[in-house]
């Protein structure tokens, strides 16, 4: 007789079996989560395996990541496309089931979750987006953005700051439609958690506005059932259920201990298991009839259906709405995105302002907001000096959430910014950038980095970029931030040196579909630089010629944003002592690299003398000047004082580059 309990062996034969032959991975989670899983999958869970991107679906994150066969257990017996085989490569070079669930790489995976806690935050910016859409597009009989998102997390997730961070502005804005599972077992990779984590997780949470379902039997389906069941009805508050498990259970000698965490159960072990649970099939063999009552997909095809006939009535009563929807839905910009744009950018080239670069993003966004509805911008307590505010952009606040807006109070919480951004991306229908001073990217820094992995199109403003912050001193003067975010693979940094580059910059970052945006802009003002109409085309290769010499020159400078006029003052002392030298500005590294070699030759000629300045570390240049180049930059951290006497303290002056190019030439 198939049983609910039958339904959970499923996946601990899945999740033991993979584990083992792969002999690597964690089994533990995934046994002991099995009929949390079983209820929520097979009783409430909204989603289509024949359509894993229907804009209406619930969310599913698994936040406690390394539980990995969790998830592709669930995945492929509700009938997503991953097969048998697939789980049974787990762990293995190309397969669909690495390690750690991967965006854009299974079928069905929501989001890339491996670091712990950042699934959480990913799920709460799911839930922003749902109810922000909602209030955006829903009318009167036609709730067509009307789903939930559900994470499991364990201790590890709970342990992780990031967790304060993403739950505490989840429950100020009231987002009654996220629900979350704490997989409460006590144990994590070292042991008994009890000795370093005795928190007191529900009235944690309570106190962040959060509705608590305390000591629910994490392996009763019916009683988890009746958990979810009373959270949906909530309607100002997110919920946590508290679900009280063993790990690996169903093992009889390894349940309840760390040894089940992230090891394999062996063979002996699993054999074991298997007369304990009453399970009589081989390896990886599910009966059919366990797998019909798994299978989703003729569900999941009729729920997707009703929603196609809503959709239908409501593009016949709202046409341009529902237009909208799609686009955003889909990710294309706006069709005038681009009419905009050029408009914008001309206006600016004649006007030449001299402005800080941070001021010139404000403008970007000003400008470009009209044609990208989706904006939803932010800051980490800093809107003031990031200048992430346009006129026109409405805050967002807990009281009024129903009425939507598009500009995010993040509070100093620089790691839940970016979370939560990916959250939004990866949810549809918005493109998010956040601001902070660069200084604190390194607070954001995973996020980030998981942003690229992703292949998403967050956007991120750092402002305040070099030691022009000046009196605040070291603790606020970036100096290797700049070059580590160039580091990251998939992650195009820009650093504008004047109004132009920067909207360019923005623009380019806007039309970026798989690949996230930093923004490196600084406090003080900067020089407008003139340009012809192929350098303006030029600046979104990410490196082009800005100022040449008559003939052939006898070196280059490379340079970035505010150090931009450090070259042209250099290149104009050399050229009264005769020598003749090319500035060529580089905003963009990504972008130039990506460019053929026949380009690059022309903007770096081959043979020739390079001099890189930027007011940051120098070690990243070299690929660029070589060992026989020079760069001049700063390899030590920074000094509190005026602006200007820290650059002239530490040597960050035209003349100096003057001097480097000397010297290199002399070589």
């Amino acid at each position: 007789m198939t049983t609910q309990l039958s339904l959970a062996n499923a996946i601990r034969v899945l999740a033991m079996d993979g584990v083992q032959a792969a002999n690597s991975g964690h089994p533990g989670a995934p046994m002991g989560m099995a009929e949390m899983a079983v209820a929520l999958w097979t009783r409430h869970l909204k989603h289509n395996p024949a359509d894993p991107k229907w804009p209406n679906r619930d969310r599913f994150v698994l936040s406690n990541g390394h539980g990995s066969m969790l998830l592709y257990a669930l995945l492929h017996l509700t009938g997503y496309a991953l097969p048998l085989d697939e789980l049974k490569k787990f762990r293995q070079l190309h397969s669909k089931t690495p390690g750690h669930p991967e965006y854009g790489h299974t079928a069905g995976v929501e989001t890339t979750t491996g670091p712990l806690g950042q699934g959480l935050g990913n799920a709460v910016g799911f839930a922003l987006a749902e109810q922000l859409l909602a209030a955006e597009f829903n009318r009167d009989g036609f709730p067509i953005v009307d789903h939930y998102s559900y994470a499991f997390m364990g201790d590890g997730c709970l342990m992780e700051g990031i967790s304060h961070e993403v739950c505490s502005l989840a429950g100020t804005w009231k987002l009654a439609k996220l629900i979350a599972f704490y997989d409460d077992n006590g144990i994590s990779i070292d042991g008994h958690v009890s000795g370093w984590f005795a928190d007191d997780t529900p009235k944690r949470f309570e106190a962040y506005g959060w509705n608590v379902i305390r000591n629910v039997d994490g392996h009763d389906i019916d009683a988890v059932d009746l958990a979810i069941r009373t959270a949906k009805l909530q309607n100002d508050r997110p919920t946590l259920i508290c679900c009280k498990t063993i790990i690996g259970k169903g093992s009889p000698n390894k349940a309840g201990t760390h040894d089940v965490h992230g090891s394999p159960l062996g063979k002996d072990e699993i054999a074991a298991t298997r007369a304990a649970l009453g399970i009589t099939e081989g390896a990886f063999e599910i009966p059919d009839a366990v797998r019909a009552l798994w299978n989703a997909r003729e569900a999941g095809t009729r729920r997707q259906a009703e929603w196609d006939t809503l959709f239908a009535a409501y593009r016949l009563a709202h046409p341009e709405l529902a237009a909208e929807f799609m686009r955003r839905s889909q990710g294309e910009l706006h069709p005038e995105f681009a009419t905009q744009a050029a408009t914008a950018l001309r206006a600016i080239v004649d006007k030449g302002e001299v402005i800080a670069s941070r001021k010139a993003s404000q403008n970007a966004i000003q400008a470009l907001a009209p044609s990208v509805p989706e904006f939803i911008g932010g800051s980490a307590d800093l809107a003031p000096s990031n200048l992430t505010q346009w006129k026109g952009c409405r805050d967002l606040h807990p009281e009024t959430m129903d009425a939507g807006g598009n500009y995010i109070h993040y509070g100093v919480r620089e790691f839940g910014m970016a979370v939560i951004m990916n959250g939004l991306v990866l949810h549809g229908g918005f493109r998010p950038f956040g601001g902070t001073f660069l200084m604190f990217s390194e607070y954001a820094r995973n996020a980030i980095r998981m942003a690229a992995l992703m292949r998403i199109n967050p956007i991120y403003v750092f402002t305040h970029d070099s030691i022009g912050v000046g009196e605040d001193g070291p603790t606020h003067q970036p100096v290797e931030q700049t070059a580590t975010l160039r580091m990251v693979p998939n992650l195009d940094v820009w650093r504008p040196c004047d109004s132009v580059e920067t909207f360019v910059a923005w623009q380019t970052a806007l039309e970026h579909k798989s690949t996230p945006t930093a923004l490196i802009l600084t406090r003080q003002n900067l020089p407008h630089q003139a340009r012809d109409a192929d350098q303006l085309k030029a600046i979104r290769k990410g490196g082009y010629i800005l100022k040449d010499c008559p003939g052939t020159a006898q070196a280059v400078i490379i340079a970035t944003g505010s150090e931009i006029g450090l070259a042209i003052s250099a290149q104009q002392m050399l050229a009264e002592k005769g020598i003749a030298v090319r500035v060529v500005s580089m905003p963009s590294n990504f972008l130039f690299d990506a460019q053929d070699a026949a380009y690059r030759d022309v903007v770096l000629p081959r043979g020739i003398p390079r001099v890189a300045v930027e007011a940051g570390v120098t070690g990243y240049w070299r690929q660029y000047v070589g060992l026989e180049g020079a760069v001049v930059g700063i390899d030590r951290f920074g000094e509190c004082g005026p602006a200007a006497q820290v650059f002239e303290f530490l040597g960050i002056t035209a003349a100096r580059v003057a001097a480097a190019v000397e010297g290199v030439i002399a070589r």
